[in-house]
């Protein structure tokens, strides 16, 4: 009975976990909380549910390899480069200096320098899975906030595999010689080195193979081969799974194979994360937390204001305003689930254990479980935080020359479009924009551009709200945005606000805050779908111009909501049963030049009739059946939808 023990736990764990992450999911919680939640439930420390502890954490051991695998897959160096001030500058700076800070106030309370820089490096990384997370369902992925947040997190995981080669270094004892220490170094470098250049020439030469099986099982057999052979490679040379796992998702993530790998392995690194962060809820000791809850509140309290603090800092420095600074800060407050790999690789080496594991453990999982909390309230907590100080810098038009004119909020791609088009026709526009390099560039070009945040009364003060006539919304932050709109139809009630946003969802209460017009990409989409099928059937033009616009008109409702009349669609079944005309161009390659109509038999063959011919400008009516097709003509074909479309494609058919 032994043998069944695992599957006896996984069943626990699915059984205790299902309804806790249901849950969690009602209330808009991440279901990772939900997961440590669980083990903390079903561990040794809570009713003992758990039998095979040691084989649950060789699973999370597997479930850590493929994380970092995945990580590996979404990160590419094309991407980094184009976030390489987020990504090097922001992120550089908030892992060195929390690791700074974490040095010098542990070294004071009496920890070795090897321990106080193994503390610093565990506290400096946040959890990717929760940031995005958290920003996917406010979507908020592309506000400024969001980029900021997630480029820092691409650092720390960078990060974390040269934390893992320093983890043997700071566990040498104080008689290993710098020498000693500098061959170790060197030989963790040249692993690494050596797995990266396999790997680089071998890879994409095995996937090759791999695909010209067409055999999907065996690609995914091979991928994961390749994954944990990888692994594999790296432990040999004294290293973790997990760098190995990092350095083939690395390689592969520039593959034209990747978007196949990650659905192939997705499944997979779920299933298995789902028990890694299972398996660090086991290990939550809540008689220690019971025993000492003022150390580990203190511990929790600190990390999350250090840390935010630090990132607070740095945002300001590139000169964000505080609103953005505050919501990056508080986004990145917690400690990470990378955090846990190397928490159990310094256990392997000393470098903690007892007591200040399970206060770190703990507070780590505290962090976690409060980001939902903090992310609830930071909006609040940013509104509240002060007003941006008004931009000094001049308007290209003199303030009050302003009036009528349109004001653009973001410089993104939609609003630079908008700037451009706006520029051509002679229209009086300013751009408000929160990126300074993008303000820097652009109004160095001469562009009408100011540093600001457009939901502060200063700001908009600046840009003479109160005598223009439009307000684009081009930015990607809904809050920020709803902020705005509350504010400026209070100041200018008169003014038109035209609102981008990402979900139709938002559409009702963007209308209700005040917003004129409402354009939600999302089911601007579903209207260009919605064109292209009926192009396709051959409806009218005009027909399709204005059932669009009838669905545009009904702010989008008949697709928003259920039950809605759609009683103006119904005659497309009568337009599709009429007859039509169609025109077909003849180009120089067609295979019936030449021919007659005689010849090509299209009635016959498909129940259509070419009933005109235009060519060189002028129009052959009444075309007998002995007519031969040239190149450039343009037949007009009658005939019922069914029968044009199978005449078409007898014309183009080689």
């Amino acid at each position: 009975m032994q043998e069944f023990l695992i599957i006896q736990d996984i069943v626990v764990i699915l059984l205790v976990s299902l309804p806790i992450i249901f849950l969690f999911k009602k209330i808009n919680l991440p279901s990772i909380v939900g997961f440590l939640i669980s083990g903390m439930i079903i561990g040794p420390y809570g009713f003992k549910l758990i039998k095979s502890v040691n084989q649950i954490e060789a699973m999370a051991e597997v479930g850590i390899i493929l994380l970092l695998f995945t990580i590996g897959l979404e990160l590419s160096f094309t991407q980094m480069l184009k976030m390489k001030k987020f990504v090097f500058v922001v992120g550089g700076l908030q892992v060195l200096l929390t690791i700074l800070i974490s040095f010098i106030f542990y070294l004071i309370i009496g920890f070795t320098p090897q321990q106080s820089i193994f503390f610093g490096m565990l506290i400096s990384i946040s959890s990717t899975s929760i940031i995005l997370t958290l920003l996917s369902q406010r979507n908020e992925l592309d506000a400024p906030h969001g980029k900021i947040a997630i480029s820092v997190s691409i650092f720390q995981d960078l990060a974390v595999v040269p934390m893992v080669l320093l983890l043997p270094l700071l566990s040498a004892t104080e008689k290993s010689s710098m020498g000693a220490i500098l061959i170790q170094l060197l030989i963790a470098f040249g692993a690494v080195v050596f797995v990266f250049v396999a790997a680089k020439f071998l890879m994409p030469k095995i996937i090759f193979q791999l695909a010209k099986l067409r055999m999907r099982d065996a690609f995914t057999i091979g991928i994961i081969l390749l994954l944990l052979g990888t692994a594999y490679v790296t432990h040999l040379f004294g290293l973790s799974f997990a760098i190995g796992a990092f350095i083939a998702g690395l390689i592969l993530s520039e593959s034209e194979y990747s978007y196949q790998i990650v659905s192939d392995i997705l499944p997979l690194k779920d299933a298995f994360n789902s028990i890694f962060f299972v398996s660090i809820g086991l290990l939550l000791n809540i008689q220690f937390v019971a025993e000492f809850p003022l150390t580990v509140l203190l511990i929790t309290m600190g990390v999350i204001f250090t840390k935010a603090l630090i990132v607070l800092f740095i945002v300001m420095l590139i000169k964000y305003p505080i609103r953005v600074a505050v919501l990056s800060a508080l986004t990145l407050a917690q400690i990470g689930e990378f955090a846990f790999v190397l928490a159990q690789e310094g256990a392997n080496l000393n470098l903690i254990s007892g007591d200040y594991y399970n206060a770190f453990l703990a507070s780590t999982i505290f962090t976690i479980i409060l980001t939902p909390f903090l992310f609830k309230l930071s909006p609040f907590i940013s509104a509240a935080s002060g007003s941006l100080e008004s931009t000094k810098q001049p308007l290209t038009d003199n303030q009050e020359k302003l009036h009528g004119h349109v004001i653009v909020a973001g410089f993104g791609l939609n609003g630079s479009n908008l700037a451009r088009v706006l520029k051509e026709t002679g229209i009086k526009y300013v751009v408000t924009e929160l990126n300074p390099d993008t303000v820097k560039r652009e109004k160095a070009k001469g562009e009408k551009i100011i540093y600001g945040d457009i939901s502060k009364e200063e700001i908009l003060k600046a840009i003479n709200v109160d005598k223009a006539s439009i307000i684009v919304y081009a930015i990607s932050d809904p809050a920020v945005t709803r902020m705005s709109l509350q504010l400026v139809k209070k100041i200018n009630p008169h003014i038109y606000a035209l609102v981008r946003t990402r979900y139709v969802t938002e559409v009702d209460e963007l209308i209700k805050l005040g917003a004129d017009d409402v354009i939600p990409e999302e089911f601007e989409t579903a209207l260009q779908i919605f064109r292209k099928v009926l192009e396709r059937y051959h409806i009218p033009l005009n027909v399709i111009m204005k059932q669009t616009t009838l669905l545009r008109e009904e702010s989008y409702s008949f697709l928003r909501k259920e039950g809605v009349d759609i009683s103006s669609f119904t005659h497309l079944d009568e337009i599709l049963a009429q007859g039509l005309t169609e025109t077909y161009y003849v180009n120089e390659d067609n295979p019936h030049i030449n021919k007659s109509l005689k010849e090509l038999d299209l009635r016959a063959k498909t129940d259509a009739t070419i009933i005109a011919i235009v060519r060189d400008g002028k129009t052959i009516s009444n075309v007998s059946a002995q007519e031969i097709i040239k190149s450039a003509d343009t037949l007009v074909i009658y005939g019922t939808h069914l029968s044009v479309d199978q005449a078409i494609d007898l014309l183009d058919a080689k």
